[in-house]
């Protein structure tokens, strides 16, 4: 079976060193190519939670701007943060920090809110998704084994929910599942169809 690209007016950039935001834009039907924009991700002391992943995403876009070489081309970004309780959650730095988030989010609700800027010499458009997602107890058994096996230290909250723990520790969902894996697929495609 051959696969078959969706016929789109822009030769697209996705601008993200995430192999699921690669794997989710493929699944969509969409050409692109990648490149990986090398910014810091700090944000402003006064910025809204709500916003702080929609202001890194845009953060990311204008960082590779010069990219585009014609309005033909659009660049995607995004950022994904985890917010609990106001705060939000890093990606860990190590073992350590991984688990104690993971037992911070334990038996509790965080968000999953991720920003999408696109981008091309002519117009610039930023969202944002926001997914609810409840935990189960987690054990710290089950912390140490996904952390060891896993490794989840390029990820927000110190998990993937494509991944093991997400099969066993998510105990429900209210939004989009893909937002959480860092791509709102659906609100994409429908933003990508009117840009």
């Amino acid at each position: 079976m051959t696969s078959k690209s969706i016929d789109y007016p822009y030769k697209i950039i996705l601008a993200s060193a995430s192999p699921r935001r690669v794997e989710l834009l493929k699944v969509l039907g969409f050409d692109f190519s990648v490149i990986i924009p090398d910014v810091d991700e700090l944000l402003p002391d006064n910025i809204p939670v709500e916003k702080a992943a929609e202001f890194l995403a845009l953060q990311k876009s204008n960082a590779v701007a010069a990219h585009l070489p014609d309005d033909e081309t659009m660049i995607i970004t995004a950022d994904t943060i985890v917010v609990q309780n106001n705060t939000i959650l890093p990606k860990p730095a190590d073992y350590n920090e991984a688990c104690k988030i993971l037992k911070r989010l334990s038996g509790s609700e965080h968000k999953v809110i991720t920003g999408v800027c696109l981008k091309s010499l002519k117009k610039s458009l930023s969202f944002s998704s926001c997914s609810k997602v409840w935990f189960n107890e987690l054990s710290p058994d089950t912390i140490d084994f996904y952390v060891t096996n896993y490794q989840p230290y390029d990820k927000a909250g110190a998990y993937g929910i494509q991944e093991w723990i997400g099969y066993i520790g998510i105990q429900k969902i209210e939004g989009s599942f893909y937002n959480v894996m860092g791509l709102p697929t659906q609100q994409l495609y429908d933003e990508m169809m009117k840009f």
